[in-house]
């Protein structure tokens, strides 16, 4: 039996406060982002945002996990993956990742982690690779290593296997998006980007047990 693997660390309420929090960042920029404006955008105590999150760090890698947690990947066991339903996780781990990369929140949150880069370290940098990509890449790692437990993928190395993927995925989209391309004609195509990302990889990296491509 298989599961959404996402990563439902926050309430409902919190979720609600987070999404507040990331239309702060989007429409107002680095200085929107303050616990008073959060507060008041979501409408609850700063004491509450302090007591769920923290400080603004806190609130930042809130959610950036938040933002990952939105790619998904499934659970399954090795012994009741199938060819098809291992190429179907993949796929819908690519279109997902492709929506959340290519949205406004994503990247609002790698601009400002380039601008603070130069001035003042890399601090939001390494919470984007901390709670962001390496979480999506973990799950990711999970599903990925179910395959070759099941004799459906082959690799030696799963994190050069998911940087694989994950190259055949994204492409130079993201660089192109945060360079500030017109993407919209390129969003309209992601479902079939992700499907021809995904059987790319499975042509590198499957066995002979995996099945005709549809």
């Amino acid at each position: 039996m298989s599961s959404l693997s996402t990563q439902p660390e926050f309430s409902p309420r919190q979720n609600a406060v987070l999404d507040s929090a990331l239309r702060l960042l989007v429409d107002g920029g680095e200085r929107a982002l303050t616990t008073a404006g959060v507060a008041r955008a979501a409408n609850c105590s700063k004491e509450s945002l302090y007591k769920w999150f923290g400080d603004r760090d806190g609130i930042l890698s809130a959610m950036i996990g938040y933002q990952a947690s939105k790619v998904r990947t499934l659970d399954e066991r090795a012994e009741t993956l199938t060819a098809d339903s291992l190429r179907a996780h993949l796929v819908v781990f690519a279109r997902d990742l492709l929506d959340v990369l290519s949205g406004d929140v994503s990247l609002a949150l790698n601009r400002l982690a380039i601008g603070q880069a130069s001035r003042d370290g890399s601090h939001l940098g390494q919470m984007l690779q901390e709670r962001g990509r390496r979480q999506i890449g973990k799950r990711a790692g999970g599903l990925l290593d179910a395959g070759r437990r099941a004799g459906l993928l082959r690799f030696d190395n799963g994190e050069e296997a998911y940087g694989m993927l994950y190259g055949l995925v994204v492409t130079d989209l993201h660089l192109r998006m945060l360079l500030g391309e017109d993407m919209k004609l390129t969003k309209q195509d992601f479902s079939r980007r992700a499907e021809r990302a995904v059987d790319a990889f499975l042509d590198l990296c499957g066995t002979k047990k995996e099945t005709a491509k549809p």
